[in-house]
């Protein structure tokens, strides 16, 4: 599994847009989550995907303190088990 920062990116981008049912290329991975109709609801759903694929354990609180696509993806790349590529 590619795990560099914009494979997670991409990944991302295609997981939301599935979730909000939009092209994956109308995701700007700079825009915050609220910008993009992230609520709540979706953001958790977000959350868990990435923990089973990515095999971390990440808090509501990771995702505001990182409040964008980007910013997940360089959060997460930095928290990768060294197992995982």
């Amino acid at each position: 599994m590619d795990t560099s920062k914009e494979a997670i990116v991409a990944w991302c981008q295609q997981y939301l847009a599935d979730l909000l049912e939009v092209p994956a290329t109308s995701i700007d991975p700079t825009a915050d989550f609220d910008r993009l109709g992230v609520d709540s609801a979706l953001a958790v759903a977000l959350l868990i995907e990435v923990e089973e694929r990515y095999g971390v354990d990440l808090s509501p609180e990771d995702l505001y303190d990182n409040p964008t696509l980007e910013a997940v993806a360089a959060y997460l790349h930095e928290h990768l088990p060294r197992n995982v590529a």
